[in-house]
């Protein structure tokens, strides 16, 4: 059994080839690449080197075995993952501005992932699994809903900590049901990892200082602001700190906040203290843009401590 679970989409990543193409050009594009925002941090869970494990599903081709072989082959647990014969695997298509921000087209709301449910979120998964992280990106369809809600409810039987990064965009929070589920996970984590916009717009006060206080108060163990390439801000009710960026040369900024997280808890996991766990997530989230592709970059966790130590 896993120690560390997650659940969502794996999908593929057909990425832009130049800086500034356009959806609305013909233009090369590389790829498929490995990808879904889950899938990314629990790869890199097991490259830090705890027991991982995704629930999911996959298409029967080509996208679906590609995406199986590179877990497996990092050491992710994928007995967890279903492989559906009526549905492909989501395909995810990203475009680069010169500003740095992306531009995507998903194909996921009718692709495998579409099928995770309840009944995929099992007790005896969760009887001895440590961790199980959450991500808002996998919160797209009612199904997926359930069965968050089903895993939290375990969690709490368990004693199994909940982490939640929400990596969502603004326009989600239009959809009623999705803000509400959202404040419904928020409500249930032990760490809580968002971007600087995500904690503005999920949780009130009025500053950051005010919002994280705010969320200690109420139980949250561990908060980590992700502010990329400023670094990050930790907080504990026991301290708080900020950690610099690590300097690199950027090729492609997709995945990096998933292998920070990924870092994050695996570290957690291994016994390591919440600010040198945080040194290795801010290390790892820094090397993961050195390469293109989401889950190229995800590193070693000897690897990390050789800028750490």
């Amino acid at each position: 059994m896993a120690d560390i679970l997650t659940i969502g989409e794996i999908v593929v990543e057909i990425m832009a080839k130049q800086i500034g193409q356009t959806f609305e050009e013909t233009a090369e594009f590389v790829g498929p690449f490995a990808s879904g925002a889950p899938a990314i941090f629990i790869d890199q869970v097991a490259k830090i080197g705890s027991s991982a494990g995704i629930i999911s599903a996959i298409g029967n081709e080509g996208f679906g075995r590609l995406n199986l072989e590179r877990l497996r082959q990092d050491g992710v647990d994928v007995s967890y993952i279903k492989v559906s014969h009526d549905l492909t695997t989501g395909v995810a298509f990203v475009t680069y501005k010169e500003n740095g921000d992306r531009d995507f087209i998903f194909h996921l709301k009718s692709s495998a992932a579409s099928l995770i449910g309840p009944d995929d979120v099992k007790k005896e998964d969760f009887e001895r699994c440590k961790f199980f992280h959450i991500m808002g990106s996998s919160l797209f369809n009612e199904s997926i809903r359930a069965a968050v809600k089903k895993a939290i409810e375990l969690c709490k039987k368990t004693g199994t900590k909940i982490s939640f990064d929400p990596n969502i965009r603004k326009e989600l929070l239009q959809d009623s049901e999705m803000k509400e589920f959202l404040g419904y996970v928020l409500d249930n984590c032990n760490i809580f990892l968002p971007g600087k916009e995500e904690l503005e717009l999920l949780v009130d006060g009025e500053d950051d200082e005010a919002r994280v206080q705010r969320l200690l108060s109420k139980g949250v163990e561990y908060i980590v602001v992700k502010r990329g390439s400023k670094g990050c801000k930790a907080y504990s009710k026991e301290t708080s700190f900020s950690l610099e960026p690590i300097k690199v040369v950027e090729v492609d900024p997709t995945g990096a906040g998933d292998c920070f997280a990924g870092t994050l808890i695996s570290c957690l996991n291994k016994g390591y203290g919440f600010r040198q766990s945080t040194m290795f997530a801010n290390t790892a989230g820094a090397l993961a843009v050195t390469k293109k592709g989401p889950m190229e970059g995800n590193s070693s966790l000897e690897l990390a401590k050789e800028f750490v130590c």
